[in-house]
């Protein structure tokens, strides 16, 4: 199979570097761009300790993950090169993951990192290098509609990846390249197969890179303890219903963990004050917001006001109005937390997206659930 990458000119004129995170779709990625005839330079970043990385498992740039594309590397026949990116990712992703949790937000840390290491980064580096694209392995699509370049949807819906990528800038979609987007995952494992890729059969990464396990709660405490100090939940109108054993354990939305009986309905996690190490719960209807107030805007399209939007990276994406800087949903939205990313679409195309600093709440249900 042969990949336009849109080079611009012959291809074995041109140079190509890849971001290989020593996963299957980066693995195909690169191969993709070996068959072009293009010189293919592979780059792998490292955001952790070695010694530390390397026992950990099902997590991308740790020690195995480095070591398979160096494989997949040689086999291509292709440079590869490691870059050092561990103090830069702390900085930029680590330490904001922590401090977003322990103000009580839901951070969503693989935008942060694609936003900062991933392009930012990577590409100023690729540039560097005289390359005339850096290629990844997301499942997007950078398509022309006529002299515009937009970022849409990945083909499979089951992969696609959009909603992690609404912070990159036209600048960088004018260098950025996608091959997968046009693919389903099991014409891509059917490629490295094909090409007797060692990583063919490589599981995929489940949890958040840095959080073995997904246990960001140690993570968190051992940063911030004072997340870890116990505090009262109470009800919507205030009154206490009982201690938890901590802030660091709780997101919005969350049933589990409140330990609460006798209560008509479930309980949820409705908000956090971290400062009085207090939480709200409610039922579930109190989850449900109306609009939501969007921080630190990156916008790709024009002004279009009649949009989709996700919340939430499984979530599907409903119908809402673009106001400034609010969006208001269409009909009330449940899973909506300040700290997650809003992503916008028009059908397919990805419009832009922002962090959702503050959310309104559905008047109606509110009113209804701290009467009851």
């Amino acid at each position: 199979m042969r990949i336009d990458f849109q080079l611009g000119r012959p291809a074995s004129d041109a140079r190509i570097v890849v971001a290989m995170s020593g996963g299957v779709d980066s693995s195909v990625t690169a191969a993709l761009a070996a068959k072009t005839g293009a010189e293919v330079i592979g780059v792998t970043l490292q955001l952790y300790d070695h010694g530390e990385a390397a026992r950990r498992s099902g997590a991308c740039c740790a020690g195995q993950d480095i070591y398979d594309a160096k494989t997949v590397a040689d086999r291509l026949g292709i440079a590869h090169y490691v870059l050092d990116y561990e103090s830069r990712f702390r900085e930029g992703v680590i330490d904001r993951f922590v401090e977003e949790y322990a103000r009580g937000r839901t951070p969503v840390p693989c935008a942060s990192c694609n936003q900062g290491v991933k392009f930012v980064d990577l590409v100023a580096f690729a540039r560097e290098l005289g390359a005339d694209c850096l290629a990844t392995g997301h499942y997007v699509r950078r398509v022309f509609n006529g002299d515009r370049v937009e970022l849409q949807k990945g083909a499979d819906p089951r992969r696609d990846q959009s909603y992690f990528l609404y912070g990159t800038t036209r600048e960088q979609l004018e260098f950025l390249r996608f091959p997968l987007g046009e693919l389903p995952k099991d014409e891509v494992r059917r490629i490295a197969a094909e090409l007797q890729l060692e990583v063919a059969a490589k599981p995929d990464s489940q949890d958040i890179c840095f959080v073995p396990d997904g246990d960001y709660a140690t993570l968190v405490k051992r940063v911030r303890p004072e997340t870890e100090a116990p505090g009262e939940i109470v009800d919507l109108a205030g009154r206490v219903l009982g201690r938890h054993r901590g802030v660091v354990h709780f997101t919005v939305g969350q049933r589990r963990g409140i330990e609460i009986g006798g209560q008509k309905e479930p309980l949820y996690v409705i908000r956090i004050d971290p400062e009085q190490a207090r939480i709200v719960v409610g039922p579930r209807r109190a989850l449900a917001v109306e609009a939501m107030r969007i921080a630190d805007w990156n916008w790709l399209a024009e002004d279009q006001c009649e949009v989709s939007v996700k919340v939430r990276s499984l979530a599907p994406a409903v119908t809402a109005t673009r106001d400034g800087e609010w969006i208001r949903f269409a009909k009330p939205e449940f899973g909506v937390a300040p700290g997650q990313a809003a992503v916008l679409y028009d059908g397919t195309r990805l419009l832009g997206g922002g962090t959702i600093a503050e959310t309104e709440a559905a008047r109606e249900v509110m009113m209804d659930a701290a009467a009851a």
